[in-house]
């Protein structure tokens, strides 16, 4: 009997991952999490591989650097990527700059069979051939080889010390040339706030500058070309109407500051049953008491409340989630499936494309599952952040309309 033939295509590999939980406790959680992005990258075998890091570092990065250049230099070096005979770097270490500090960090893999793959310089504005093992650091402004903004300070002013923004390289692989986009936006300061209105203010934050990260990577400085936008987007559930339908029975207790009158803690209690709290809410407190909801069936009838991609359905396109809410997991490193009681669980980590990018993943003909959209580490402490992944194979064929254009150009250019 003939062997099972290689699917037809290139394999891809797109990983996001919040990491800033990796370098607080490192010797407690970066073992278990690089197992399980290993075990995930053995099982799709992809060709091309870019990991999406957010908090790049950790809170003090000053203090985490020596953990820093462990784990980057584990990836590099690991015999789970010794077929990976390219690769390229990109950390934003510059943690002494409050104008453009955005703890973004960006990995790219390329394995020793794929040929011919090719990374775009932004100043030049041409295509290099990729060779070697190369990582940049510090000042990435200087780079290139990518774009890097940081978002104004007057997107979110409750921040003073704010390291959201965004990182785009841009890349030719089998004939195909695509944009990859680490974005990290804005998070709910309070839950009290997001539970004002709906959609919450915060949600219009987001709404701006991920308009604004659309915008210009589509903008009139270079070639449009497909983009995948992957990293942590910080979406939340609209937080009232996931509270009035968590809550449809109870009743609420306000508690206000003695000095201020402020709003400083609600309390949601069942009409009988001796009264029983069922859910407390307060700044960075969000306590219900029963967390199997976030779980029961990946935590899907909780989706319709995910609304915040809706404004941009013409420009963003998702696979169907299939996996629990990515956030916010506890730290204890013995806690693999356990929400912290600090915030709403939602899908905060998302891998998001342009429909052309759509038009690149292969879609099988047989029953065989070549697409995947998943989280790694479903029952292992990877953080409060859950990574979350999308493989695909790019078509057989797909890069010769782009080939056609780019020719086109080279002929019409003087």
């Amino acid at each position: 009997m003939a062997g099972k033939a290689a699917a037809p295509g290139t394999a891809v590999l797109l990983v996001t991952a919040n990491v800033g939980s990796l370098f607080d406790d490192p010797e407690n959680l970066q073992k278990n999490w690089l197992r399980e992005f290993y075990q995930v990258v053995h099982t799709h075998k992809p060709h091309f591989m870019a990991l999406h890091c957010q908090e790049f570092g950790g809170k003090n990065y000053e203090t985490s650097m020596s953990h820093v250049d462990k784990f980057v230099k584990e990836l590099l070096s690991s015999d789970a990527m010794k077929e990976y005979n390219r690769a390229r770097v990109y950390l934003d270490e510059n943690f002494k700059s409050q104008e453009h500090f955005t703890a973004l960090g960006s990995f790219y893999f390329l394995h020793e069979s794929l040929k011919n793959i090719y990374q775009f310089d932004f100043k030049a504005k041409k295509y290099k051939k990729v060779a070697g093992k190369e990582i940049y650091s510090d000042t990435l402004e200087s780079t290139p080889m990518l774009e890097k903004e940081k978002f104004p300070q007057d997107y979110f002013p409750e921040c003073k010390w704010s390291r959201k923004g965004f990182v785009r390289t841009r890349w030719c692989v089998a004939d195909c040339a695509f944009d990859l986009v680490n974005i990290h936006l804005f998070h709910d300061a309070s839950n009290l706030v997001a539970w004002e209105t709906s959609p919450s203010v915060y949600s219009g934050i987001r709404h701006k500058a991920l308009g604004y990260v659309l915008d210009r990577i589509i903008d009139q400085r270079f070639e449009k070309v497909s983009y995948f936008v992957f990293g942590d987007f910080n979406f939340r559930l609209d937080s009232k109407s996931v509270v009035e339908t968590l809550c449809t029975q109870a009743t609420m207790q306000t508690v206000r500051a003695a000095d201020t009158n402020e709003v400083v803690k609600l309390i949601f209690r069942e009409s009988d049953n001796d009264r029983k709290v069922m859910l407390q809410l307060e700044k960075k407190v969000f306590h219900y008491f029963n967390q199997e909801v976030f779980r029961d069936n990946n935590g899907t009838a909780l989706l319709e409340f995910d609304k915040e991609l809706s404004v941009f359905k013409d420009r963003l396109y998702e696979l169907d989630i299939s996996f629990p809410p990515s956030y916010p997991y506890s730290e204890d490193s013995g806690q693999g499936r356990q929400y912290m009681n600090t915030r709403c669980p939602a899908w905060c980590d998302r891998v998001l494309m342009s429909p052309s990018a759509r038009e690149l993943i292969l879609k099988s003909e047989s029953e065989e599952k070549v697409v995947t959209y998943d989280h790694i580490g479903p029952n292992v402490c990877m953080g409060d952040h859950k990574p979350v992944f999308l493989a695909f194979r790019i078509a057989p064929g797909a890069g010769k309309r782009w080939q056609r254009q780019q020719r086109a150009l080279r002929e019409t250019s003087p």
